[in-house]
């Protein structure tokens, strides 16, 4: 149809698209402008393209728009009025705005905060990252989605700032260690703490797998959270290349790898909640490696190995943080209870089914803080090894504690978790 000139159109937006055809350009002009409307507004654009008007008549019919009609512009060319339709339209899974220009960089929670998550996340919107559009008619996943019973996502808020202080903290194996200060040692001292580093090294390739599954599970509107497990796993990875580095520099075979060690480390990668994988793994087993590290450190015979256990300490105690957060928050918004957390270890140490180290850990650590083989040295490296675990077993009961556990819960899961350290 043709406008007489008295008619008056109201129009939210206009577009000159000069004398683009509609598949030479002027859809890539038109298409964005009219789909940042709301349905019912129009858009009118002006052009010098005869066979432009044809043209959008049809793309509108296809597209779910309403093309309402053009009229010749006094000027040359035509203008026509295209109607946003209800159909067929891009919406934002969380139904907030773009961000105006902003400069220079912004800390991660600052940058998220632009675009507020949606309450609850909807699973038809798993792939759009939050503020991003989403095209009607997308594959829809439903995600094991990590989320407390209202629909809130158990995302503590303090998740961008970790993951600033994480990507600050990043360092590289080759050259933050100081290879060259390795000491040669005594028969019995290389093999303690081959048989330590052996341990350890089992223990990281675990603790890197362990939050890959949470990952999968994380909602990409929350992509804060997947990025920061993502930096703890580079954290794994690196802790693995020097703990096998180390290992290899003492000239001995791979220590022993116990059953309780295997069963301890199985039962972790079986755990299906993330809540109780983040409490079993970062709360309890990392938490323990605090004083384990703190342990190596101290009795280091060389300045590699004290390098070591100095810089894997500071990142695990960034995961211990993350997961004293995680578990802390879905406590508060009851995605998860005491209870459940309780049973979770307690199923964890009937399947591990041990109540002490493995034999060869506990020599290696004795040996290993006596620094020699004399019997006064080894009565010192026993008294050494029984401060260690009542070092872990002080920490983790306070760790526990901080989670709102009660005392008589928190001393309880630490005798339960104790003996398997990770």
């Amino acid at each position: 149809m043709r406008f007489r000139r008295e008619v008056t159109i109201d129009h939210s937006e206009e577009i000159d698209v000069g004398g683009l055809a509609l598949g030479a350009g002027a859809l890539a002009l038109v298409r964005p402008r009219l789909e940042a409307l709301a349905p019912g507004e129009r858009l009118v654009v002006t052009a010098r393209e005869q066979s432009l008007g044809d043209d959008l008549r049809g793309w509108c019919s296809r597209q779910g728009h309403r093309f309402v009609g053009s009229e010749t512009d006094p000027r040359g060319g035509q203008r026509h009025w295209l109607e946003r339709g209800a159909t067929g339209r891009r919406v934002r899974p969380d139904g907030t705005g773009a961000a105006g220009p902003r400069v220079g960089r912004l800390g991660l929670d600052a940058r998220m905060a632009l675009f507020p998550p949606p309450e609850p996340v909807s699973a038809r919107a798993w792939q759009g990252l939050r503020g991003s559009e989403l095209e009607r008619g997308a594959g829809v996943r439903a995600p094991q989605v990590l989320r407390a019973p209202g629909g809130a996502p158990c995302i503590p808020p303090e998740t961008g700032r970790l993951y600033e202080q994480a990507l600050a903290a990043q360092w590289d194996p080759r050259t933050a260690i100081p290879w060259a200060q390795v000491a040669t040692l005594a028969p019995a001292q290389a093999w303690a703490l081959n048989q330590i580093m052996t341990f350890l090294a089992e223990n990281e390739l675990v603790a890197l797998q362990v939050p890959a599954a949470t990952v999968a599970a994380v909602h990409p509107v929350h992509a804060e959270l997947a990025m920061l497990l993502a930096l703890h796993m580079a954290d794994e990875a690196r802790h693995l290349d020097v703990f096998v580095e180390r290992a290899r520099l003492t000239g001995e075979a791979p220590g022993a790898s116990s059953a309780t060690t295997g069963r301890s480390l199985a039962s972790l990668r079986e755990v299906g909640d993330p809540t109780e994988a983040t409490f079993l793994l970062s709360v309890l087993g990392e938490g323990t490696f605090l004083d384990l590290l703190s342990f190596v450190e101290r009795h280091a015979p060389d300045e590699a190995t004290a390098a070591i256990a100095r810089r894997t300490r500071a990142d695990e105690a960034r995961h211990v943080h993350l997961g004293l957060a995680c578990v802390r928050h879905a406590l508060a918004t009851g995605a998860s209870s005491a209870g459940t957390l309780v049973a979770a270890v307690e199923r964890r140490a009937a399947r591990i089914g041990s109540d002490e180290l493995p034999p060869a850990l506990q020599d290696a650590l004795v040996l290993y803080a006596a620094g020699g083989p004399a019997p006064d040295d080894v009565a010192r490296g026993h008294d050494a090894f029984r401060v260690l675990l009542d070092d872990v077993a002080r920490g983790l009961a306070k760790r526990v504690a901080h989670l709102g556990l009660s005392p008589a819960d928190a001393e309880r899961l630490a005798r339960l978790h104790t003996p398997s350290f990770m």
